[in-house]
């Protein structure tokens, strides 16, 4: 299985755990659960929808009596409604449990980071300390790769290096607090990071620069400084 697959898996299970849904409202919660990654499309959800039937983990269900299946006349088409059946709940926990590798890298750490609230608290603490270590081999390489071309770039390819390295500083510092948080904390649960318990709200609705970064979205959008 891709990892680009096993992403999308993972977060159709997560989402039917909560409740079953049909297909247009299960895309408009995939993208909004990773729409900072990627959207997804109906001809990338419906096969991975079918895979999940096939291999047992999804049952189609069609409650909607006023729907009648399409025909040649009426034009018409029934509306399916998915939801998970035994098998799907217990691969759903056992994709939640997983906190190897993958679950650091940047495709699949997003998605746990969306179900760390339904996700055992170790199981939690190795997924971001996992995540760091990633970072920090990245950082390592970065600072390295800068080092040795400064003198071969100009000062706008400098600059675009320097805002990659800073974005990646700002995300482990990010978790950094998320650790911290994790160790003091001993009821289990998740609780914002240190000092971003309260977002202020602007006029427009959105938090304001000292707030918490967006839980699916590892802050790699800080501006680069001037050139």
């Amino acid at each position: 299985m891709s990892r680009r697959s096993g992403v999308l898996e993972f977060a159709v299970l997560g989402l039917l755990h909560d409740a079953p849904m049909h297909g247009y409202e299960l895309r408009k919660r995939l993208n909004v659960l990773l729409g900072s990654f990627r959207a997804f499309s109906y001809g990338t959800l419906y096969p991975c929808l079918k895979s999940l039937v096939a291999q047992g983990f999804l049952v189609e269900d069609n409650p909607d009596t006023q729907y009648v299946p399409a025909t040649a006349l009426n034009g018409k088409r029934s509306k399916i409604v998915y939801r998970l059946s035994p098998e799907g709940k217990e691969r759903f926990e056992e994709l939640l449990a997983d906190s190897g590798p993958d679950a650091w890298e940047d495709e699949h750490f997003g998605v746990h980071f969306a179900f760390f609230g339904q996700t055992d608290r170790a199981v939690r603490m190795r997924v971001l300390e996992g995540r760091r270590s990633r970072l920090e081999e990245r950082l390592e390489r970065m600072r390295s790769s800068i080092a040795r071309t400064r003198e071969r770039f100009d000062d706008y390819t400098l600059e675009l290096q320097r805002h990659g390295l800073e974005s990646v500083e700002r995300e482990v510092r990010w978790l950094n607090e998320l650790i911290e948080t994790e160790r003091t904390n001993r009821t289990g649960r998740v609780t914002a990071p240190p000092g971003r318990a309260a977002t202020a709200q602007s006029s427009d609705g959105r938090g304001d620069e000292g707030g918490s970064p967006d839980p699916l979205r590892p802050p790699h959008d800080r501006p680069g400084r001037s050139a």
